[in-house]
């Protein structure tokens, strides 16, 4: 529901025109003795398990912060008609 109210009110800060990507050169073929020496030194080795770990935990925190202001909504709910139901 969150996600659907962002996309309807979400307004770029700057708006743009049409990308060419066309004037971009990337080349197909690897320097095969970088890419060797990458790969013998360990640059940018990322452990899977721990960076899964950590999205899983960002799942249940936001999961967590919305079941408690859902809670804290209905409490607010049931306490407000207990009061007006008083006087």
């Amino acid at each position: 529901m969150l996600r659907v109210f962002r996309h309807w009110f979400h307004r770029p800060a700057v708006r743009m025109g049409p990308v060419d990507n066309t004037r971009i050169r990337i080349s197909r073929t690897r320097n095969a003795q970088f890419v060797s020496y990458l790969t013998e030194t360990g640059f940018r080795r990322v452990n899977g398990d721990r960076y899964e770990a950590s999205l899983r935990r960002r799942r249940l925190a936001k999961l967590a912060l919305f079941w408690s202001l859902a809670a804290g909504g209905a409490w607010v709910a049931v306490e407000s008609a207990r009061a007006i139901s008083k006087f």
